[in-house]
């Protein structure tokens, strides 16, 4: 089942979905993200579910603001 990493801003609601293959990878890459974040008003997670779509609906705070682009 994919995994995903959504980068979260508190203040402004706006946010950068990543998609990996498995939650494994997803898990990962917060690790490193978490590491290097300097802004604590970010909130990243990692999380598994069948599709964005459904994300979009499980956690649908995650989808208030803006799309931002990818790295």
């Amino acid at each position: 089942m994919p995994g995903f990493v959504i980068e979260f801003n508190r203040h402004t609601g706006d946010r950068r979905v990543t998609e990996f293959a498995n939650a494994r990878e997803a898990m990962e890459r917060r690790l490193e993200l978490e590491s290097e974040r300097t802004d604590q008003g970010v909130e990243i997670v990692a999380l598994i579910s069948d599709s964005l779509t459904t994300l979009r609906q499980t956690h649908s705070r995650y989808f208030t603001g803006v799309e931002l682009a990818a790295i």
